[in-house]
């Protein structure tokens, strides 16, 4: 299967750069429950789009610090995009940013999160099943954001919920998946991201997410294999 990855990641800092990016994060994760996958990253933050989307069984969108609410001009070409990406029913999958640029690009609202930022290891619930779910009813995903989605795009079902996140995913048909959330992350990554994070968040933010990620990794292969079981569920 080939899939295609949307890299949205602004982050060019020393810390960013010292560890894998979003290309090979993304790559990994799909790579280790599919490793016969071919998983080809795009640069669409920098403007480097896929001449032809159709030659890709599926897309996948990263997380990025950047709000959607920017309008980038890349942005705005991005949900271009995803409009037609969805209209051909192409399996898309975004994570975060991803999650939330999806949603923007069919009308709905992205807000604040009312409870303050969401850091460390993040709790979230299934709400509802689709082809593709897995066995878990509760599951932890790594996390940081402050904006969410505000309310469901026409059409979409809400699969994931969260503390102070009522939208913590939600799928369209078979053909779309999305989680706030960051499956990609490794406990080491997350790690060092707190503690480089923990001046501008500040003592609470930062103590919290310090003590959720001494509670236990997250369910990252559980939500990798999800990841795959729903783009080979829209090959079907």
């Amino acid at each position: 299967m080939k899939i295609a990855t949307l890299v949205t990641n602004t982050d060019f800092s020393a810390f960013a750069l010292a560890r894998p990016m979003d290309d090979t994060a993304f790559a990994n994760l799909i790579n280790e429950v599919r490793p016969d996958w071919d998983v080809t990253a795009f640069w669409v933050c920098k403007g480097e789009f896929p001449a032809d989307i159709s030659k890709f069984d599926g897309v996948m969108i990263t997380g990025s610090p950047s709000s959607v609410t920017e309008n980038e001009p890349w942005m705005l070409r991005l949900e271009t995009l995803i409009r037609q990406i969805i209209a051909r029913k192409t399996p898309l999958f975004g994570a975060c940013f991803g999650h939330q640029i999806i949603a923007k690009a069919l009308r709905a609202p992205i807000v604040r999160n009312p409870d303050g930022w969401a850091h460390g290891r993040i709790e979230m619930h299934r709400v509802a099943k689709t082809n593709w779910s897995g066995e878990n009813e509760t599951i932890y995903l790594y996390g940081s954001h402050i904006e969410q989605v505000g309310a469901l795009p026409d059409g979409a079902q809400c699969i994931f919920e969260g503390a102070g996140c009522p939208i913590a995913g939600f799928a369209i048909g078979n053909h779309v998946f999305t989680v706030q959330h960051h499956p990609e992350m490794t406990h080491e990554f997350v790690t060092d991201l707190v503690e480089e994070y923990a001046s501008y968040l500040g003592e609470d933010v930062t103590n919290k997410a310090r003590l959720s990620l001494q509670a236990g990794s997250a369910d990252r292969l559980v939500f990798a294999n999800e990841i795959a079981a729903f783009f080979e569920n829209g090959m079907r």
